[in-house]
């Protein structure tokens, strides 16, 4: 299990081009609730950069669903930690994701037109593979709720759809 937290962890780390902490060796269902959540506002906030940014409007598009559906399903785990009385857990982890996302903001900011479009879309699908990723290998497996489980399971399936919409998006780009 560390070995395969310490790959997950350096794989996001070199996407997100930050630190990668680690919470813990198996994260509990507070810390899972907390990283879920935080990738997903991750994605909100930097769609909302790309709504405001591009002109383009597949781009756009693109970026609205992001807003949309991610803030469904952090809407679904705030009501889920509501309903079991669990408060979610900040940890390294989370912190360490939020940091990266505030580079990344930054590093996109400087861009515009179609670099922008091209940098933002890339980093989406390959932000939803590492999300993806640690969902599968770390964050479901751990997960001792049977609820959370469920849920995060839900949100997998919708983030691969992600990832691959973030791809076909990024070859029209190209």
């Amino acid at each position: 299990m560390t070995i395969r937290l310490a790959t997950a962890a350096a794989a996001i780390a070199l996407l997100l081009g930050g630190n990668w902490a680690l919470a813990a060796d198996k994260p509990t269902d507070p810390q899972i609730a907390h990283i879920a959540y935080t990738a997903g506002v991750i994605d909100i906030e930097a769609a909302k950069q790309a709504i405001a940014t591009s002109k383009n409007k597949t781009v756009v598009e693109f970026a609205e669903s992001m807003v949309r559906d991610h803030e469904s399903v952090n809407k679904q785990a705030l009501d889920l930690v509501r309903k079991l009385n669990v408060t979610p857990e900040d940890n390294d982890t989370s912190k360490a994701l939020a940091q990266a996302a505030e580079t990344k903001r930054a590093e996109l900011a400087k861009l515009t037109g179609d670099d922008f479009d091209k940098a933002y879309v890339e980093n989406e699908a390959a932000y939803h593979k590492q999300v993806n990723g640690a969902l599968e290998t770390l964050l479901i497996p751990s997960a001792q709720n049977t609820e959370l489980k469920s849920l995060l399971e839900t949100g997998l399936k919708l983030f691969q759809g992600h990832q691959q919409h973030a791809e076909h998006v990024a070859t029209e780009l190209k």
